[in-house]
């Protein structure tokens, strides 16, 4: 529950600190007077967006911090979830905005992201304005209440699993179906590119080998005669290197017995001598290989041309780019002719996906049509005292299509007098009807979800007398387990019935105008509740009236 709420610099509050309790309290105050700004900043805790437009005039940063009491609720696997630091007695959030349009927000002095506060907000608290009645017309809202009350979660969870995996294998049969269409239209083309392709009879390696001989066979004189100078050099008959370096080995070697010190130069020669020896035998054999065959050259650049050629029609990198895109062309085409087996099998794919599908949805609608009869019995006993003797309300359930939350469309009929036959809700009810069909809702759903604070704001709206104190006492009701119930009333019978009362109220400083919020004492509740009665001017019969209310309020 909320214990604390820390507001500065917010629209037209300048500070507001104030201590909230348990069970059910009421927040009153003119129209006009600022309970809408208290609202507005909860609203940036539970992660609404920030509009720099509330941030109080001439103020260089706007701090608004709440204190959550949670340990009557379950909550700590969101926090091990995020990594934050848990502490089940004092959660604290906080939204920090400055003038230069920087937003931050923090949970236990973590920061962190938008979403996750807003996650975190709709586990702490359930705001109820006025324009939530047009909720009444979604069926979305709808739905989700009889899923609260049917208590399907698992089911719910596991039939949205099905239909993910049905409704993606659906939408890849129609994406197959379309591709097998578009291959077919174009399947001679296809044709035409895999046979130009494979007729190439590519290998991989084979430009770059060919490419090496045509350079080598375009330079052939000059490498012959490179060659040429090379051999000469090593073997020529009196002249070459090889000769002279046998020579000069042969040398060394007559006087190595009497010359100690040519015996190792006559070893470092003969090394020399064996390994220059080789080297001009290789050069002579390359000479005698190297030769210019115009025709070959011809026939290389021609193979070459073609290899271009392809790699260019085909925007292909080299001759593994045409590979690769021959492969593929053989695949899309052996596809295409198996196009119709594998069409067959993806077709049966899909219907076994969807009769899955279709049995979890089945178990939908019988937990939702036995919460159904629930729901219609609860909200017939909750509506009569209300003001409502001849009230019928049904829940209709119908079969449609499958679609991500099952296979029902859900609608709430209404009819207040047993003339008038029943209609959607929404379309039929006041707006006081509605407010009271709505109060009904929550607190019928409100058993069912551990939500820590509800806040109703003038959800009284077009009711009076004892209506207004029925549905006091349902508020009353709601907060006396283990919740948290905050309204926002202008109905003295409302206010009441609060064991905390609140009052808003704007005042005119030097500084301008601010809004503050304070907890009224007794004393201060019989004024209130007298002012709400007769006005303006307070009256001692007002004031009578009023502590004749809190009386039985007791």
């Amino acid at each position: 529950m909320l214990k604390h709420l820390y507001i500065k610099n917010f629209a037209l509050i300048d500070i507001l600190d104030i201590d909230l309790y348990p069970g059910f309290s009421v927040i009153t105050g003119e129209t006009g007077a600022g309970k809408s700004i208290v609202l507005g900043a909860i609203g940036l805790l539970l992660g609404q967006r920030a509009d720099l437009k509330t941030l109080k005039q001439g103020a260089e940063r706007c701090v608004i911090e709440a204190h959550f009491d949670l340990s009557r609720y379950d909550m700590k696997d969101f926090f091990d979830e995020n990594d934050i630091e848990y502490d089940a007695n004092d959660c604290i959030i906080r939204r920090e905005l400055t003038a230069a349009g920087k937003s931050r927000a923090f949970i236990n002095d973590t920061p962190v992201q938008l979403s996750m506060l807003k996650e975190l907000g709709e586990r702490l608290v359930d705001v109820h304005s006025q324009h939530q009645n047009l909720l009444l017309n979604k069926q979305d809202f709808q739905m989700s209440v009889l899923d609260i009350i049917a208590d399907d979660a698992k089911e719910l969870a596991d039939y949205k699993a099905s239909y993910d995996a049905y409704h993606q294998a659906a939408n890849e049969l129609e994406a197959l179906k379309e591709e097998i269409e578009r291959n077919r239209q174009n399947v001679d083309f296809l044709q035409f590119q895999y046979q130009e392709l494979e007729g190439a009879r590519l290998n991989i390696g084979e430009q770059e080998e060919l490419e090496q001989k045509s350079d080598t066979m375009t330079h052939a004189e000059d490498i012959k005669s490179a060659l040429y100078t090379a051999d000469n050099a090593l073997q020529a008959d009196e002249t070459g290197i090889v000769s002279q370096l046998r020579s000069a080995l042969n040398a060394m070697k007559g006087i190595s017995r009497v010359f100690s010190e040519a015996e190792e130069l006559a070893t470092r020669m003969d090394s020399t001598y064996i390994e220059l020896k080789d080297i001009a035998q290789e050069v002579g054999s390359l000479l005698g290989n190297v030769d210019f065959d115009p025709a070959e050259l011809d026939h290389i650049n021609e193979r070459l041309d073609r290899l271009y050629d392809l790699q260019k029609k085909y925007h292909a990198e080299d001759t593994k780019g045409l590979i690769a895109l021959r492969d593929s062309l053989k695949e899309q085409l052996d596809h295409i002719d198996n196009s119709d087996e594998t069409l067959r099998e993806r077709e049966q794919q899909v219907e076994q996906l969807k009769a899955q599908c279709q049995q979890k949805a089945d178990t939908l609608t019988k937990l939702r049509t036995k919460a159904a009869k629930k729901v219609e019995t609860e909200m017939q006993q909750r509506l009569v005292p209300l003001g409502m003797p001849n009230i019928r309300f049904q829940v209709s359930i119908s079969k449609e299509n499958l679609a991500a939350n099952g296979q029902d469309k859900v609608a709430y009929l209404f009819s207040a007098n047993t003339s008038t036959p029943l209609q959607p809700v929404s379309q039929v009810a006041s707006g006081g009807e509605i407010a009271r069909v709505m109060l009904s809702l929550k607190a019928m759903i409100s058993g069912a979800v551990k939500l820590p604070t509800i806040i109703f704001d003038e959800i009284d709206t077009g009711v009076s007398g004892k209506i207004a104190e029925k549905m006091a006492e349902i508020m009353y009701e709601m907060g006396s387990h283990e919740r948290q119930v905050i309204s926002i009333t202008h109905l003295p019978q409302i206010a009441a019935l609060g064991a905390a009362h609140y009052k808003v109220e704007k005042e005119e400083t030097p500084q301008g105008t601010t809004s503050r919020m304070e907890i009224l004492s007794p004393e201060e509740r019989i004024t209130e509740i007298a002012q709400m009665l007769s006005g303006s001017k307070v009256t001692e019969a007002a004031i009578q009236n009023a502590k004749q209310l809190l009386r039985l309020a007791k």
